[in-house]
């Protein structure tokens, strides 16, 4: 195996809870269809805390949550009103637009409460970027998992480890939650063309190359990868078929097209995109 390519993640701290951004970096733009890879917390927020994402815009991409812990609430602008909690998917196909709200749900906040998870933006094929929006909910118990030799395997979309989601894809997609115990093994097939490992929490080894937390190992193509745990371990394996042809992100947009990003500017400007029912508040289009 050649020598891992190993990312470190850009840190953000907003107000006591920290985001590492590990997608896009210069090594690494995109990694299958994937363009955006956040890592939230983990955090425990105090009583009367929590995250309060005002309503905002996308286009282009689809939004995934997946969170170890906590629980966060969704409304968008399809009047859809959902909390996601730990190991349930929120799946939303932005397409030609559509607006959302990301907060904690007033009852966490009656005492502290923790969070910790990933969301993920994918660019959607260009013949789907201005597919009709959509909201889908998947409960825990309704995503494949699997056990096996310390490591417990959740297929959070696309197809993996011999199974898949229920999630619905719009190319070929590998997204999969891993939660090792210490000395626990799992090898990674080389299942898709593009895959990478993002390690969350704990200390790992790929074909006995040290891994850090809070890193990003992009695996080789083509090769099989033997994951080993030295501490209990969680992490998140990504990647898919490659996009089709470069994409321009800006702010919360996502195309192929850098006049749609133009239009996308002044449909949110002009109020074109609609309201989050019960959510009066918004995020104004950066300057810059």
């Amino acid at each position: 195996m050649a020598k891992t390519l190993l990312i470190s993640p850009r840190s953000h701290d907003l107000g006591g809870f920290e985001v590492r951004r590990a997608v896009p970096t210069l090594q690494a733009r995109s990694v299958g269809p994937f363009v955006f890879v956040d890592h939230m917390g983990p955090a425990i927020f105090e009583k009367g805390a929590g995250i309060d994402v005002r309503p905002h815009p996308h286009i282009g991409l689809a939004t995934v949550t997946f969170l170890w812990s906590g629980t966060i609430h969704h409304a968008d602008t399809l009047g859809y009103s959902q909390d996601v909690s730990a190991g349930d998917v929120n799946w939303m196909t932005a397409g030609r637009g559509i607006a959302h709200a990301e907060r904690t749900p007033l009852a966490l906040r009656e005492g502290e409460h923790p969070l910790h998870g990933m969301q993920t933006w994918v660019a959607l094929p260009r013949s789907h970027e201005e597919t009709a929006p959509e909201f889908h909910h998947h409960p825990a118990s309704t995503l494949p998992q699997f056990r096996r030799d310390g490591a417990l395997v959740r297929v959070i979309a696309g197809r993996g480890f011999g199974e898949e989601s229920p999630v619905r894809v719009f190319s070929d997609t590998l997204n999969v939650a891993l939660d090792l115990d210490a000395d626990g093994e799992l090898v990674l097939p080389p299942s898709h063309a593009e895959r990478a490992l993002y390690v969350l929490e704990g200390e790992a080894q790929l074909d006995g190359a040290d891994v850090p937390a809070r890193h990003l190992a992009v695996l080789d193509a083509g090769a099989h990868a033997r994951l080993r745990a030295k501490t209990p371990l969680k992490a998140m394996l990504f990647g898919g078929e490659p996009l089709d042809g470069p994409r321009h992100l800006w702010w919360n947009f996502v195309s192929s097209s850098k006049e749609r990003i133009e239009q996308a500017k002044d449909d949110w400007r002009a109020g074109r995109f609609g309201s989050v029912a019960g959510d009066p508040e918004f995020i104004p289009l950066p300057e810059r």
